[in-house]
C-alpha cells in the first residue's frame, strides 16, 4: 500500500471513529437526560441503548482495522498475530448483525400495518451476516498465505544450509 492510501484510509477510520464517539455520546445524553419524552410510537430508550452497542461494533471494526493497516505498512501482515484483528473484525461484524436484528426486532411492532418493512429490515441483517462470512473465507487465505509464507521461509533456510 502507498502512503497515500494509508493515510487517506487512517483520516477515513479517525473520521469515522470520530462520528460514532460523537453519536454515542448523543444517545447516552438523551438517556441520562431524559429531555426527549416517549411518545410511544418507537421504544427511544431500547434504541438508544441498540445505537450505544452498534456503535461499538463501528469502533471495534475501526481500531482492527488500523491495526491491520500499520501490519501492511512493517510488511507484517503474513503472520500468525494477524488474526487476532481478522478474528476481532469478524466478531464485531457478527454481532453488528446481532444489533440490527434486536433493532428489528424493537422496531416490529410499530410495523403491523406495513410488516414488509420488518421482513427489509431482517434481510439487511443477514446482508451483514453475509459480510461476515466473505470476511471469514478472506481470513481462510490469509491463513493460507501464512502458511505457505512459513513453509517458504523454512525451504529457504533449508536452502542456506546446503549452500
Amino acid at each position: 500500500m502507498g502512503r497515500l492510501t494509508v493515510g487517506a484510509l487512517r483520516a477515513l477510520l479517525v473520521v469515522v471513529f470520530a462520528g460514532t464517539l460523537s453519536v454515542q455520546a448523543g444517545m447516552v445524553w438523551a438517556l441520562i437526560s431524559g429531555n426527549d419524552p416517549e411518545d410511544g410510537s418507537v421504544p427511544l430508550t431500547p434504541m438508544r441503548v441498540l445505537t450505544i452497542l452498534g456503535m461499538v461494533t463501528v469502533q471495534v471494526v475501526v481500531v482492527c482495522v488500523w491495526r491491520l493497516v500499520a501490519m501492511v505498512r512493517r510488511g507484517t501482515v503474513f503472520s500468525h498475530a494477524t488474526f487476532r484483528y481478522v478474528d476481532g473484525v469478524i466478531g464485531a461484524i457478527t454481532s453488528a448483525s446481532l444489533v440490527w436484528f434486536a433493532v428489528t426486532g424493537v422496531n416490529a411492532p410499530g410495523q403491523r400495518e406495513d410488516p414488509g418493512v420488518t421482513v427489509i429490515m431482517a434481510g439487511v441483517g443477514v446482508g451483514i451476516l453475509g459480510v461476515a462470512l466473505i470476511v471469514l473465507v478472506l481470513r481462510t487465505l490469509l491463513a493460507q498465505a501464512v502458511a505457505r509464507d512459513t513453509e517458504a521461509a523454512k525451504m529457504q533456510a533449508e536452502l542456506d544450509e546446503v549452500i
